[in-house]
């Protein structure tokens, strides 16, 4: 009979394409996880994976395996969860996921009122960008993540918990800075810096503006919102940051000045995403309301 020990096995192999790397992942000798898969094979009367001594491959049949075995590996954690949410909110630990343009801003302003309130709850957190938040907690790598919609999440659920709007930041110095709201139309004439690919931040916004992404002699993009505010205090451009990070750079840059990107808004939500069949939904709705509220008492 095929185990769970030999799905998750193969899983790792699958998320590392190295059978010595999935083993360490594992806990387990090579010669150990090589064995189960070996016999999972047997089995099943079908090879998963080609290997030789540089690279391992999977075999079309393989991914379809595989694909399911992430299925039966998830329902088994629901269960788990399913089982351990009888007990005290909050009291199970939770891996939490968070992208790059949330996690500074919101964490400092939730995870005090949640302390206060759940002491002994265990979280932990991934920083990473929207794609790969999405794909772990689809493959139940992360029990939940908090991003920023409008985005693809097919498949899974959503629960929104906040709403906000952009800014656009630029020196003191510039004549742009005499007022406190601008339009696209304006923000279309500023040299305009964005993060690089693949943070949503940056799709979110030229969607309000509707605006292309510029091109490399237009644009310049950064690796973080901190990078970006830095380059508009050296008056290389104006940025877009969401309202909830003004705190992290205005009080402190009075060289800079923030104004309303007036547009029809909000110009982006904030969400928790869930499996539909998570077993901690209630959890996560606790942790909605605790987040709101601290959101609205930082306002």
């Amino acid at each position: 009979m095929i185990s769970l020990k030999q799905l998750n096995y193969a899983l790792a192999v699958q998320h590392t394409r190295h059978f010595k790397q999935a083993a360490e992942r594992c806990y387990v000798s090579q010669s150990t996880l090589s064995s189960a898969i070996a016999e999972l094979e047997s089995q099943l009367g079908v090879q998963i994976f080609e290997r030789d001594n540089k690279k391992v491959l999977i075999t079309p049949l393989g991914e379809q395996i595989l694909a399911r075995a992430q299925d039966v590996i998830n329902q088994v954690q629901d269960i788990e969860q399913l089982a351990k949410s009888r007990s005290e909110p909050l009291s199970q630990p939770m891996k939490l996921g968070v992208i790059p343009t949330i996690g500074p801003y919101l964490l400092p302003q939730v995870l005090p009122a949640l302390r206060r309130q759940y002491p002994d709850f265990e979280l932990s957190l991934v920083e990473s960008q929207s794609a790969d938040l999405v794909d772990k907690v689809r493959r139940g790598v992360l029990d939940t993540a908090i991003i920023a919609l409008p985005y693809d999440t097919e498949g899974l659920l959503t629960f929104p918990f906040w709403e906000e709007d952009f800014y656009a930041i630029c020196h003191q110095d510039l004549p742009l800075a005499r007022v406190d709201n601008i339009d696209k139309a304006t923000l279309q004439d500023t040299s305009l810096l964005l993060l690089d690919e693949g943070h949503c931040l940056t799709d979110h916004a030229l969607s309000v503006c509707n605006m292309p992404r510029p091109t490399q002699d237009k644009g310049v993009a950064g690796t973080s919102l901190f990078t970006l505010v830095q380059m508009v205090a050296g008056k290389m451009g104006t940025t877009l940051v969401p309202k909830m990070a003004l705190n992290s750079f205005i009080p402190n840059n009075p060289e800079l000045k923030a104004m309303h990107l007036d547009e029809p808004g909000p110009h982006r939500k904030i969400a928790f995403i869930i499996r539909p069949n998570y077993a901690g939904i209630e959890d996560i709705e606790r942790l909605k309301g605790i987040f709101c509220e601290a959101l609205s008492a930082s306002e």
